[in-house]
């Protein structure tokens, strides 16, 4: 397997109130993440999944342990500059990382503070703006725009960077469901391309777009792997606030009526595909 692109090895980390009380957030946390993986974070509100996230880059330091991006210790001043731009960080809220009154202007705002020479710019405006399939509103004002189409313009602001890795922190919380739709095309595509992918949600659909599933508790690791394997783990899902997708709900009560019914289906094209695949060996015409 290849060296990690991100390194979480055993950190620590907790909030300051009112100088003096600590809140824990993190406790001797450690995973790798593998260039080209698409991982989901998931948690329930309070859990410190957002904290995590906000580590990938150097916004937030570690109390304890460290994390390396590349090889890089995100504790180092120095290295900064050069670790935000192989991890790039798209929130909650795309207002709040529009800076600009034109799409095309706020793509380039990034470019300008890492020094890009204007010659370069235009192309690396057009390659982020297509990738999101942005480009025939290069010259609208982004408060025009949807909620989806703005967060689509705040991503391709980070593309435009040339990242290895994009940290979606609860990106899609504020988008309705063709937004949210929307968004997962554009991050699956990237993935597809070969792009690190780090995805914060409580969206069990956008789960099961993932190759790997990290769940927190608490500030700690409590299960990690495949989503197929995750959803199974349903009990302990329930006991955690943590609910499944509805095609993993459906696959599981069918199953528990018809063994032959796989248990372990988390996509509504794997059920249709299991209603046929049975139909037809029972001699069921499905119209």
């Amino acid at each position: 397997m290849s060296q990690p692109f991100i390194q979480v090895e055993g950190i620590s980390f907790e909030y300051t109130i009112n100088n003096h009380k600590t809140v824990p957030v993190l406790e001797n946390v450690s995973f790798d993440v593998h260039p080209g993986e698409y991982v989901t974070i998931i948690g329930h509100n309070g859990s410190g999944k957002s904290t995590l996230s906000k580590h990938f880059n150097g916004i937030l330091k570690p109390l304890s342990g460290n994390i390396y991006v590349d090889g890089l210790n995100t504790r180092e001043a120095n290295l900064q500059r050069e670790i935000r731009q192989k991890v790039g960080m798209v929130f909650q809220h795309p207002d709040n990382q529009i800076v600009a009154t034109i799409v095309e202007d706020d793509v380039a705002f990034g470019l300008e503070n890492i020094g890009v020479p204007s010659s370069e710019m235009k192309a690396r405006i057009d390659f982020a703006l297509d990738a999101v399939g942005m480009s025939e509103f290069r010259k609208r004002p982004p408060h025009h725009l949807s909620g989806g189409q703005k967060q689509r313009v705040a991503i391709a602001g980070i593309l435009a960077m040339k990242p290895d890795c994009l940290v979606l922190d609860e990106a899609t919380s504020m988008l309705d469901t063709y937004g949210r739709r929307d968004i997962l095309d554009v991050v699956r595509r990237l993935n597809n391309d070969g792009m690190t992918i780090v995805s914060v949600t409580h969206h069990m659909s956008e789960v099961a777009e993932a190759s790997r599933v990290i769940v927190i508790e608490k500030g700690q690791i409590v299960l990690d792997g495949a989503p197929r394997e995750i959803f199974q783990q349903y009990e302990l899902l329930h006991q955690l606030q943590l609910d499944v997708p509805l095609a993993s709900q459906l696959a599981r009560l069918v199953h528990e009526y018809d063994n032959e019914f796989q248990a372990d289906l988390i996509h509504n094209e794997e059920i249709i595909q299991e209603v046929m695949r049975l139909s037809a060996k029972r001699g069921v015409y499905v119209g």
